[in-house]
């Protein structure tokens, strides 16, 4: 790292990139010298930070770190790129188009021994951090079942990736961290109702390697954005709202029901619900400050390119089922 503040540039200057400008210049011992785009600064994002057109032009300016925010597709080509110059990276989920990508970037980065991590932002959200230090302290006692949902308007941004990269890879990679337990098999449908050439809706079953259900609902059909991912287990469930960063939890009851129909059809009974106050900052700005401290050599925690190869492996199966129509195994 060369002396005074750590020298970032961004690449792409699409709706999160564009976002990480507005971060990185907002952080202290950040100096964000660049930031490149074929396209240009069509929303003047830079605002006075110079804008390049090539990611060579970018590295030559003297960086230290830089976030990657290009369509998918481009992943790899700029990710090579950074390693080969010893230039530290954040890749935007998903690590890559394709895993053979994936492992090559994982690759090109161990050799090159720079710092290297995946963008997956919703592991910063506090309401999902504070359900996994729950879960962790066994708040819930035996998980049972995950059940998530992700829906909303299609953005007119996506055109390279359909749902299952862009935007299930969020809950295959949150529902295996807060577990700490990995996928073993999917079985998944998916389908194209808007004309794309990429599905935009998909449903997921999965099995965790801790015998734990997951189920998964997805799509960009829905004109309701909705972001929960509820935990259910022996002494209750847990459900984070991540638009709103709210954690709620709610009981199973220890007051016997009387009623004798009522709780036979209930099964548990219903106890106390409880919504936590937290502390809720921007999850990128997380995100991009336990970066730029893993730049620094400082404690951090980052998503590893192995994790976010990972969840996009996982991504795969889930199309190779919707292919198939068959259970597909994921080696753990």
């Amino acid at each position: 790292m060369t002396g005074g503040g750590l020298r970032v540039g961004v690449v792409g200057l699409g709706v999160m990139g564009r976002n990480h400008v507005r971060v990185l210049r907002t952080m202290d011992g950040v100096d964000l010298v660049g930031v490149a785009d074929p396209a240009g600064d069509a929303h003047r994002a830079a605002d006075g930070v110079p804008v390049v057109t090539d990611v060579g032009e970018l590295i030559d300016r003297g960086l230290d770190a830089c976030t990657v925010a290009v369509p998918t597709e481009f992943h790899e080509e700029v990710g090579l790129r950074l390693a080969s110059a010893g230039v530290a990276a954040m890749i935007e989920k998903p690590l890559a188009a394709d895993s053979g990508a994936g492992r090559r970037l994982v690759e090109a980065f161990r050799h090159a021994g720079v710092v290297a991590c995946v963008g997956h932002i919703e592991r910063h959200n506090a309401a999902v951090k504070s359900m996994k230090e729950r879960l962790a302290d066994g708040a819930l006692g035996d998980v049972y079942q995950i059940t998530t949902s992700r829906q909303g308007p299609f953005p007119n941004r996506i055109t390279d990736v359909g749902v299952v990269k862009d935007l299930a890879t969020h809950d295959l990679d949150l529902t295996a961290w807060i577990t700490d337990s990995p996928y073993t098999s999917v079985v998944a449908r998916t389908v194209s109702r808007a004309g794309r050439p990429f599905e935009d809706l998909v449903v997921v079953i999965g099995v965790l390697a801790d015998g734990t259900v997951t189920n998964h609902l997805v799509n960009w059909l829905s004109p309701v954005k909705e972001r929960t991912i509820t935990v259910t287990g022996a002494a209750g469930r847990f459900t984070a709202d991540t638009l709103t960063a709210d954690l709620t939890f709610h009981a199973n009851g220890l007051i016997p029901a009387t009623w004798d129909e009522l709780s036979r059809f209930r099964g548990v009974t219903e106890g106390d619900m409880t919504r936590f106050a937290l502390e809720k900052r921007e999850p990128l700005a997380v995100e991009l400050g336990q970066f730029c401290a893993a730049v620094r050599g400082e404690p951090a925690v980052v998503v590893t390119l192995e994790e976010g190869l990972r969840t996009l492996e996982v991504a795969e199966a889930v199309l190779r089922s919707a292919a198939t129509g068959e259970v597909v195994g994921v080696v753990p």
